[in-house]
C-alpha cells in the first residue's frame, strides 16, 4: 500500500506567501492545509495531526511565539516558523519557546525542502520509526558514536571529552539551529546557560581540529546571535 504523502500545516495570513508555498509544496508531493489566524491554527494542529506545520509569526490575532507554547503543551511536531522579522530576539525566542528551526522572508524553496526534510528524518527518530543512528556523516566527518571515534576523511581526531560531548550533542539534531542556551544546559548544565564565551572557545577549538579552513567553516555554522548547526547532507 502507498504510504500517504506528508502533511504539512501552514500558518500564515499574506496570501501571496500561501499561493508561493503551496505551488512549491504540492509539486514536492506533499499535503497542505492552511489556517490563517492563529486560533486556527491551533485548531488545525489538533484536529489534523500534521508531520509539520509552518508558522507565521505575525498573525492578525496572535503571536507564532505564543502558538507554538501553545502547541508545545500537547505536541512535538515539528515547527519551522517563517518570517519577515529578521532579529535575533526573534529568532531566539521562537526557538526558545519550542520551534525546531526558523526561515527569514524572503527564502528559497531549496532551503525550505532542506529543512522540511531535517525535521522530518528528526521526528522519525523521536517516534522511534528507525534504528539508533550509531554513525553520523556529513561531507569528510564521520562521528562514530559506539567506538566514541571522531574522523575527518582518514584521520582520527582527539578530541577533549567536553568538545565531543559539544560535538555530538549537534550531530543528534544535525541540520537544525540550536541556540546557545540550549548548547550549554545540554553541555555544561543549568548554571551556565549565560556563559556564551565557553561556546565561542570550544567551538573555535573544534573548528581548528575539524574544518579544512576554520575561517570559512563547512561543518559548524554560526547562526548569527542565535547560535550554531550542525551541517547535515
Amino acid at each position: 500500500m502507498t504510504e500517504p504523502r506528508p502533511l504539512i500545516l501552514l500558518i500564515e495570513d499574506e496570501p501571496q506567501m500561501r499561493r508561493f508555498l503551496q505551488a512549491a509544496l504540492e509539486d514536492k508531493d506533499f499535503r497542505l492545509v492552511e489556517a490563517v489566524t492563529a486560533r486556527e491554527g491551533i485548531a488545525q494542529a489538533a484536529s489534523r495531526n500534521p508531520e509539520i506545520i509552518l508558522l507565521d509569526l505575525g498573525l492578525p490575532d496572535g503571536d507564532g511565539i505564543e502558538v507554538t507554547r501553545r502547541i508545545r503543551e500537547w505536541s512535538t511536531v515539528p515547527i519551522i516558523v517563517i518570517s519577515a522579522r529578521g532579529q535575533e530576539q526573534d529568532k531566539v525566542a521562537a526557538l526558545d519557546a519550542g520551534a525546531d528551526d526558523y526561515l527569514t522572508k524572503p527564502f528559497g524553496v531549496g532551503e525550505l525542502l532542506a529543512r522540511i526534510r531535517v525535521a522530518l528524518r528528526h521526528a522519525e527518530r523521536r517516534r522511534g520509526g528507525g534504528p539508533e543512528e550509531v554513525v553520523f556523516e556529513t561531507g569528510d566527518l564521520r562521528i562514530d558514536f559506539g567506538k566514541r571515534l571522531v574522523t575527518v576523511g582518514e584521520k582520527e581526531i582527539h578530541l577533549t571529552p567536553t568538545e565531543y560531548r559539544l560535538l555530538t550533542v549537534m550531530a543528534r539534531d544535525a541540520g537544525k539551529v540550536l541556540t546557545h542556551r540550549h548548547l550549554l544546559k545540554e553541555v555544561w548544565g543549568l548554571n551556565y546557560i549565560s556563559q556564551t564565551h565557553y561556546l565561542r572557545v570550544y567551538v573555535t577549538q573544534l573548528r581548528h581540529k575539524l574544518e579544512p579552513d576554520p575561517t570559512k567553516p563547512r561543518y559548524l555554522l554560526t547562526e548569527s546571535g542565535v547560535g550554531y548547526r550542525l551541517r547535515s547532507e
